[in-house]
């Protein structure tokens, strides 16, 4: 049996903290759940530029008995997103060995460090709702949102040519979610079924107007009282979310990192040794960029 050396014990916690890592974050995303993420595990760095290729429109062509087909000459589009957030989390423990004998201390050290990275890709994704500008905004600032904006919004994404068979959504703030299921139509059984059974008991809204909805703390707020709160309603191909790789630490200098790579996302583990403080420290951090992909497949839900 072979021995189990330093190098190997010390690979083998890196590795523990990366699969507890990446789980825990993607259940700490909305927004980063429902948008176009793409992923590749090439090595970036901040600053970088990735292409993002959108599929051209075509239009059909009656071919006539006799005729001939008509080419067309597509151009594909493109949308240019920056990788210009590292975002990390870095924290030690004094006594890592104490760590991997319980593992519920492990998530104990985890979650802030997690629920921190979560929350920067969220607000960054969140404050791109401004950006939508194809399709005019519904609603008013300061007022509360009815049935009647919802069905405008989901109007403006209809016109927008969205497939049916593509899921829409809606992110609102904590105040908007309670107007919502306040509606009346929307929130009692004799007008909607197990729908408002659930949002009057459970408080969920679930769906509404072909909207699946979802409540976030980090949707973007602009001005002074009364502010404008900026809800969104989107496709998924509206917003694209770009993670890449982070380079390995350079060999000999006392760091080891190991990815934890889940459903098009990606994150790096990096532990070393803080001889101040005699203790392991460890760092989460991801490279990332997000951007608007399909401009008309987004607009913004003022309330």
């Amino acid at each position: 049996m072979a021995n189990i050396t330093s190098a190997n014990v010390a690979n083998a916690i890196c590795k523990l903290v990366a699969v507890d890592a990446l789980p825990a974050l993607m259940g700490n995303l909305v927004m980063g759940n429902l948008v176009n993420r793409d992923y590749e595990p090439t090595l970036a760095q901040a600053g970088d530029t990735v292409n993002v290729p959108i599929p051209p429109v075509l239009v059909a062509n009656n071919l006539a008995e006799g005729g001939t087909v008509q080419t067309q000459n597509p151009n594909l589009g493109n949308a240019q997103i920056i990788l210009n957030t590292h975002a990390e989390a870095t924290f030690q423990i004094p006594d890592v060995t104490k760590v991997l004998a319980v593992p519920d201390l492990l998530r104990l050290y985890m979650q802030p460090a997690v629920i921190a990275l979560a929350e920067k890709i969220e607000g960054d994704l969140l404050a791109l709702s401004s950006q939508f500008t194809a399709n005019a905004p519904v609603g008013a600032a300061g007022v509360a949102v009815t049935e009647s904006v919802v069905d405008a919004a989901e109007t403006a994404l209809f016109r927008a040519k969205i497939p049916a068979s593509v899921p829409k959504h809606l992110i609102v703030d904590a105040d908007t979610y309670s107007q919502l299921r306040q509606i009346p139509r929307f929130s009692e059984y004799r007008t909607a079924g197990e729908a408002g059974l659930r949002a009057l008991v459970d408080g969920t809204v679930g769906k509404m107007k072909d909207f699946y909805i979802f409540r976030s703390q980090f949707v973007n707020k602009t001005g002074s009282a009364p502010a404008t709160t900026h809800n969104v309603a989107f496709a998924k191909d509206a917003i694209g979310l770009v993670v890449r790789r982070l380079p390995q630490p350079i060999p000999g200098t006392g760091a080891i990192a190991e990815y934890a790579e889940l459903g098009n996302f990606g994150i790096r583990v990096m532990m070393s040794y803080q001889p101040n403080t005699l203790a392991q420290q460890f760092t989460v951090d991801v490279l990332y960029g997000c951007g608007i992909l399909r401009n008309n497949f987004g607009v913004q839900v003022l309330s």
